[in-house]
């Protein structure tokens, strides 16, 4: 891997939410090609909706950040938008669904937590999730798979509960792109059957500086699935981000 050329954003941090059964592993790929000196991963454990979320984050952040979530991050990162677009400086959003979810799929949600939690985790996601988290030139990548099962296998079940919540009370906060004036990304894989390109040509339209990119060969999972391409687009927002700064 070659070592690209360092971008300070020491005064402008970058903030990193993750997913659903996810830490920082998924971004461990993706923050070593960045290279920038200030970064901040952050899980969802401490709250059972995205409004709680951002109202827990916002206050321990810095005044100014740049903003990345990824799936059910990319639902709380939407949030803090529309909560505090004066804070970002940037907002970047991957493997996205902006819409509000159907109530139909709150049993469905709530029983895949109790599943889970019998079989356990990784076990569970392994069955069930594996195949549609990837691109189908993935599904034989052990190293991939072991990742995702062992994030989900660190998570605990009040955790993944609580995850689970935001998902079902999640808001279509689309409106919030429209009023933000920092440079957005909508960054997706090609093959992702749980936020598909429509999802995120939605999200595109709705912001005035936005960037959308789709990575090939890439499904849900694409920032650890091909974090070279991932980061090319990333590095590029990052640096737009702080030049308007």
């Amino acid at each position: 891997m070659t070592r690209l050329p360092l971008i300070d954003n020491t005064h402008t941090p970058l903030v990193l939410i993750g997913g659903t059964l996810c830490n920082a592993r998924l971004w461990g790929p993706l923050i070593e090609r960045l290279n920038v000196p200030a970064v901040i991963c952050l899980t969802l454990a401490s709250a059972d909706s995205a409004p709680e979320s951002s109202r827990r984050l916002l206050p321990v952040l810095p005044p100014r950040f740049l903003l990345a979530g990824f799936s059910l991050g990319a639902i709380v990162a939407l949030q803090m938008a529309a909560d505090a677009p004066e804070r970002l400086a940037g907002l970047a959003l991957t493997s996205v669904n902006p819409l509000a979810d159907r109530p139909e799929n709150a049993d469905t949600r709530r029983a895949a937590v109790q599943k889970a939690r019998e079989q356990g985790h990784g076990e569970w996601l392994s069955g069930t999730l594996w195949e549609s988290y990837v691109a189908p030139a993935n599904r034989n990548n052990r190293t991939l798979h072991d990742t995702l099962c062992l994030m989900a296998e660190e998570t605990d079940s009040e955790t993944f509960s609580r995850q689970t919540e935001i998902a079902i009370s999640r808001r279509d906060n689309r409106a919030a792109l429209r009023g933000l004036r920092c440079p957005v990304l909508i960054l997706n894989g090609e093959y992702d059957p749980i936020c598909t390109p429509e999802h995120h040509r939605l999200a595109a339209d709705c912001a005035p500086n936005t960037t959308w990119v789709t990575l090939n060969s890439a499904g849900h999972f694409c920032v650890l699935e091909s974090p070279d391409n991932a980061a090319a687009p990333l590095r590029q927002w990052i640096m737009e981000s702080l030049i308007c700064e």
